[in-house]
């Protein structure tokens, strides 16, 4: 047996002593977590599903830990911004993002080259909130129905838009989706998150919106919005009278969902204690009628289930964008 020199003893015994202290440091930050403000980055403006989602659940989440819970808008690139800088954030418990179905299942099947990985980058730490989109259209159109809209569509082809938060996002899969079942030719305008796209269609800037029911309900509700369907198979509460794109185009069904996740490498623990704090305002009347208020509902999954639904729809949302031909250009 070969033997050890005393050198290089003691450089393994520092090196062991040296995790050992790192462990045992880590393990105490995990305790005494959180003792500062947490910052949640939110990767699109203000005004949209996700933002709004976000100041929900931070208004009572910041109460249950004991520390200000801030929201951080960093948009722009459909969310690849933002998601980046969320990605590159010490794994300490400090740095959140609000992730969503466009930065963390759709986007993998539309770009080859992401500046994170959303599997690998992150760990799923709670579902937060999931939604319907509405089609809905600038009173200048002329159109009252879906079947209308596809009617004026293929009468004009190319010369309606619908606007998005950008490509790859929920809103503009969305629109992929309904152009290709129903046979018509829209103008793709992408903007640089939802929130300006649903002010454009407000302006009359574009013509058409598949968006969050949250967001253009309060437009919608005076009339200074027209919706024409829902996109779930069946009508939602805040919209009884908005019957679903299925009735016109039978199997078409999009939503979109929000969760929290956080940098690879945060310590279990603090995943933990974040989850059980989410789930606990999320199971809160309080906070489950003001989301169905804004046509929002619970989406309650700790990290193992959210984990094992981020990877469905991912595999769902990768077949849709490839099937498709959609490209981020």
């Amino acid at each position: 047996m070969k033997r050890v020199d005393r050198r290089t003893y003691l450089g393994w015994a520092l090196t062991a002593a040296g995790a050992l202290a790192a462990d045992g440091s880590r393990a105490q930050e995990a305790a005494h977590w959180p003792a500062r403000p947490v910052r949640l980055i939110i990767a699109f403006a203000p005004g949209g599903f996700t933002d709004i989602a976000g100041r929900v659940l931070t208004q009572s989440l910041s109460t249950v830990l004991g520390q200000p819970v801030v929201v951080e808008n960093r948009p722009g690139a459909a969310g690849l911004i933002g998601t980046e800088a969320a990605a590159q954030a010490a794994p300490d418990g400090y740095t959140l993002l609000l992730g969503t179905i466009s930065t963390h299942a759709i986007n993998v099947g539309l770009y080859k080259h992401l500046p994170y990985d959303a599997l690998k980058s992150f760990v799923p730490v709670s579902g937060v909130a999931s939604g319907q989109l509405v089609l809905a259209v600038h009173p200048s159109v002329s159109a009252t129905s879906v079947a209308e809209l596809i009617a004026l569509a293929r009468a004009r082809p190319g010369a309606l838009t619908y606007g998005s938060g950008g490509n790859g996002t929920t809103s503009h899969l969305a629109g992929e989706l309904f152009k290709s079942m129903a046979g018509v030719n829209l103008l793709h305008v992408p903007f640089r998150s939802p929130a300006p796209a649903a002010s454009a269609l407000l302006g009359g800037q574009v013509d058409v919106m598949f968006d969050t029911v949250p967001t253009a309900l309060p437009q919608i509700r005076p009339g200074r919005l027209r919706a024409l369907g829902v996109s779930s198979l069946a009508r939602v509460p805040e919209l009884p009278e908005v019957p679903p794109v299925a009735d016109t185009l039978p199997g078409f069904e999009t939503g979109t969902w929000v969760g929290l996740f956080a940098p690879v490498g945060t310590p279990a623990a603090i995943v933990e204690r974040i989850d059980a704090a989410t789930r606990q305002v999320l199971s809160s009347p309080e906070t489950a009628n003001r989301l169905a208020e804004l046509g929002m509902q619970p989406f309650l999954a700790g990290p193992g289930p959210f984990a094992e639904y981020q990877r469905q729809e991912i595999d769902k949302w990768v077949r849709v964008v490839q099937s498709a031909g959609i490209t981020p250009d």
